[in-house]
């Protein structure tokens, strides 16, 4: 009996302690998302949509708003990588970012630093364990990091998929999947306590020239400071 007593105890405590880690919904410009608390008082929240899915008619084009949903969406669940050899949890539907902020309010006005995954534009994922960016908003900065399309889907020009386009040109569909990212954020930050006034981006490897490529082109003025 008091082992039974005992059990009921911690299931009623952890019952308790996961009502805590659910926090008010954050309304974004394509519905609302609510996070997970993690023990240090973080908010992380995971697999949130920066773009419609690039499948079907949207492959090889520039990233699409993402699809409105009604209700309060879970983000609580890291996304899946984009398409790459050696990986199993992949997908065409890819472009989501995750968020980790300690802002009691969304009057905060925190820096934003925006992480750009590398992997040689072929492989990596805003998934990975490493790039938590927990540590970060324990330092007051709300982080974001990023999935964007590689390889072949991410960076294949090519003739007939110029023709079809209204620049006339093709590739580089990863870039303009960071410049979707950074124009949410600049729509979005505010309501983690972010300031998209203050947005910094940086990456390693791939994601380093990842931002070379973003400070040369003049579809990202204003998106980062």
């Amino acid at each position: 009996m008091k082992i039974f007593k005992g059990l009921l105890t911690s299931v009623l405590f952890s019952l308790t302690s996961l009502s805590y880690a659910i926090e008010e919904p954050v309304m974004l410009t394509s519905g609302q998302v609510v996070g997970t608390a993690l023990e240090s008082g973080v908010q992380a929240f995971l697999g949130i949509p920066f773009a419609a899915p690039p499948v079907g008619d949207l492959r090889w084009r520039a990233p699409q708003p993402p699809t409105p949903w009604q209700g309060v969406r879970q983000a609580s669940n890291q996304p899946p990588a984009c398409m790459q050899l050696g990986t199993r949890y992949m997908s065409e539907d890819c472009l989501y970012l995750n968020v980790w902020t300690k802002a009691e309010s969304a009057e905060a006005n925190l820096p934003v630093m925006v992480w750009i995954h590398g992997g040689g534009w072929t492989s990596g994922a805003n998934s990975i364990s490493i790039y938590s960016g927990e540590q970060f908003a324990l330092n007051e900065v709300v982080l974001i990091s990023v999935n964007y399309r590689m390889n072949a889907f991410g960076w294949m020009a090519h003739p007939a998929l110029s023709a079809e386009s209204p620049e006339g040109i093709s590739g580089n569909y990863g870039i303009l999947d960071h410049i979707a990212a950074l124009e949410w954020v600049r729509d979005n930050v505010a309501g983690f306590g972010g300031d998209p006034n203050n947005v910094t981006i940086f990456g390693e490897s791939a994601g380093g020239g990842s931002v070379y490529s973003l400070l040369a082109t003049p579809l990202a003025k204003g998106l980062f400071h």
